[in-house]
């Protein structure tokens, strides 16, 4: 058997305007007892702390959870921005700006520091993936392997997460594209 951690993390959820006595009554029975629930930009936001084998299970049964108490709910996502800027790289690993910036450059660790994704020649910071930019720092023992492999889990549970989404706007459009793209 292996051994339970526990993991915090936050979901945002759809389809329930009001936090009332019937709805936290269903979350509550439903599974949800590790959570603390409020509305947030109309939202319904779940900070959980839950014990699991993973974080993989740990997000995946929360989810569930969200959804057996049949109120409506609906997961949006993790919260858990995979866009970050250079200050909140060096935020997260708890290391100077300066220091990031030499990983970015190449000036200090082994290269090939993941390029940005985003506000690549704007005047705006760059945006990096946290999940690559973890990857990285995992694999060069600057972060611990299971950091980089949870932000790996949390992004491709919310990648799967806006899939469904846009599945549900709109089917056709998804179909057309994947072919597209898998053929490309």
């Amino acid at each position: 058997m292996k051994k339970l951690t526990e993991y915090d993390f936050s979901l945002v959820i759809d389809g329930v305007p009001e936090l009332d006595e019937k709805v936290m009554d269903a979350l509550y029975e439903a599974g949800c007892d590790d959570a603390t629930f409020s509305i947030q930009h109309g939202h319904l936001y779940a900070e959980f702390s839950r014990e699991a084998e993973s974080i993989e299970k740990a997000i995946l049964t929360a989810i569930n959870d969200v959804h057996k108490a049949q109120v409506g709910a609906a997961v949006l996502c993790v919260d858990r921005c995979d866009l970050v800027t250079q200050s909140e790289i060096a935020r997260r690993i708890g290391r100077s700006r300066q220091m990031v910036n030499q990983f970015i450059t190449g000036a200090r660790g082994p290269g090939n520091f993941p390029p940005p994704e985003c506000y690549l020649s704007d005047d705006e910071a760059p945006l990096w993936r946290w999940c690559a930019v973890s990857y990285w720092l995992a694999n060069n023992d600057i972060i611990r392997r299971e950091e980089g492999w949870n932000a790996e889990v949390i992004a491709a549970i919310n990648n799967a997460l806006e899939a469904q989404r846009q599945k549900a706007r709109n089917p056709d459009l998804v179909r057309h594209i994947s072919k597209a793209v898998a053929s490309a």
